[in-house]
């Protein structure tokens, strides 16, 4: 029943002609950023972010989760129509999104793709409406150590779940902890690492970093690639969209498993596009049309669709309510909460119930908008993508110049995001994940504060992270199995090969 009236405070917060125009707003240059290759969300919500530095906290937040939203309905936009996806959670939409369309079925598979994205973003926000109250109670029992073993835990996450190589994961993550020592020592006072720049004084900030590596860096591996945009044309015929929400219901175990899916691998670092594509080989292992899987059948472009935005909005709860972000996006929402002088964790829920509860509401509204509004808007944004390419990068580049200037006025950002986007750029031809390195710079100085501390607490004696609760203990054995899966599993891969 907490909950219960907590949301209801937070719809009277969220449910104002202001955020519901924010909410609008933000959805729809969200579908922007998601149709045109080369931003995505991470990036689009970068840019956005310093325009929020004036703004009230609930407001800023509803703002830049709209957008949020409004991306990943863009990128299964471009994958249905163009076969490009706008972001890379929408690949796995375009095995048989494309192929609907092909076959005329444009409209239908829209349809679906939206409705199956609602269904899964509805299913992640109850998740986290349900989950919030257990998290208030949770949160009185942290001090330092116990911030600094769930810092650990997630560090440790992203190497022992992630998809791709450990390895890299660590190389990444290195990177990112490289970046978020330089500039004052949040302990000492001292200066490190700044090279006689003063403008370092304060840090390389994530932001332009954010900027570089998925902006400018996406945007060079697109001209690489020499992008064409050939699609589709599609018009939104009515008695098509309800012919696809009438067939909803016979996708109901579909729907249901990939939600579940979703919301598990938004909560854990696995992300939005890890949980598309299994989402997407789960839905085919079980399907009774196997064979029609990439080429055109409806529960190829349900699965993912689902999966996509239910991770995308569970991600959300673990970096209000931990201070770790699920995802590159979440990641960078996470140091807007730091600069309008938030600081999420545990203790958000109990110092700033207004800012929660709020946000948790306007994700209710904001993905209704969100369904609404990109049904009324899909020949527009498609049209966009007939613009050439050699118009649109350029707009691109200077866009995102003008982001990183606008974050503190520094010139010497603007020579950071260059190095930054050619670091992107290699990262995506090394298959290098990105979300590792944003992480770090977002959580390093703050777990090596949670560190020192209890360093400090404890005399030096590492035996804090295991004999201060049986919290913290707890913690740390989950973070030293994740550290540690990898090799086991290496061993037991090899164990088999023997047998």
């Amino acid at each position: 029943m907490d909950n219960f009236s907590n949301l209801l405070d937070g719809f009277s917060i969220a449910f104002s002609l202001f955020h519901l125009a924010l909410m609008a707003v933000g959805v729809l240059l969200g579908i922007l950023v998601g149709v045109l290759p080369g931003l995505g969300a991470p990036n689009g919500v970068s840019l956005l972010l310093p325009l929020t530095f004036t703004m009230d906290p609930v407001s800023a937040i509803i703002l830049l989760t709209s957008m949020y939203w409004g991306a990943l309905f863009g990128g299964s936009t471009t994958s249905i129509l163009f076969n490009i996806p706008g972001e890379p959670s929408s690949v796995a939409t375009t095995f048989d999104g494309y192929p609907m369309a092909q076959q005329g079925h444009a409209t239908h598979a829209l349809t679906l793709a939206f409705m199956s994205a609602g269904s899964g973003a509805m299913f992640g926000v109850v998740v986290i409406t349900l989950l919030s109250g257990w998290v208030t109670e949770f949160a009185l029992q942290f001090s330092s150590p116990e911030y600094f073993a769930v810092f650990l835990l997630t560090f440790a996450s992203f190497i022992g779940m992630g998809s791709g190589s450990a390895w890299k994961a660590v190389v990444s993550m290195m990177l990112g902890f490289a970046c978020a020592t330089v500039g004052m020592d949040g302990i000492s006072g001292n200066m490190r690492l700044t090279f006689g720049f003063s403008e370092l004084v304060k840090g390389i900030s994530f932001l332009v970093a954010v900027i570089g590596l998925f902006g400018l860096g996406e945007l060079m591996q697109t001209m690489e690639e020499g992008l064409r945009f050939d699609g589709i044309h599609a018009r939104i015929r009515i008695r098509d969209v309800f012919k696809a929400v009438a067939s909803m219901p016979g996708h109901w175990l579909t729907l249901l498993r990939s939600a579940v899916i979703g919301c598990w691998m938004g909560i854990t670092p696995g992300g939005p596009t890890a949980a598309s594509f299994m989402s997407y080989g789960l839905a085919k292992r079980f399907s009774r049309n196997k064979d029609n899987f990439g080429k055109g059948e409806p529960a190829g472009v349900v699965a993912p669709e689902t999966a996509d935005h239910s991770a995308g909005t569970c991600a959300i709860l673990p970096m209000l309510a931990l201070g770790v972000p699920g995802s590159a996006t979440a990641a960078v929402m996470m140091g807007g909460l730091m600069i309008w002088g938030l600081t999420p964790g545990p203790m958000l829920f109990i110092e700033r119930p207004d800012f929660v509860w709020g946000t948790i509401a306007s994700m209710y509204l904001g993905n209704v908008m969100a369904v609404v509004l990109v049904l009324a808007t899909v020949p527009m944004f498609a049209a966009i993508l007939r613009i050439p390419f050699s118009i649109i990068g350029p707009l691109i580049v200077v866009v995102c110049f003008i982001g990183a200037y606008t974050i503190s006025g520094s010139r010497l950002d603007l020579w950071l995001a260059l190095p930054f986007g050619v670091l992107g750029y290699v990262f995506k031809k090394l298959g290098y994940p990105i979300a590792p390195m944003v992480l770090a710079m977002v959580l390093g100085d703050k777990a090596e504060d949670a560190f020192r501390q209890s360093m400090m607490m404890s005399k030096g004696s590492l035996s804090i992270f295991w004999t201060n609760s049986p919290l913290v203990a707890t913690i740390m054995v989950l973070a030293v199995l994740l550290l540690s899966w990898p090799l086991v599993s290496a061993v037991l891969k090899r164990f088999r090969k023997v047998a």
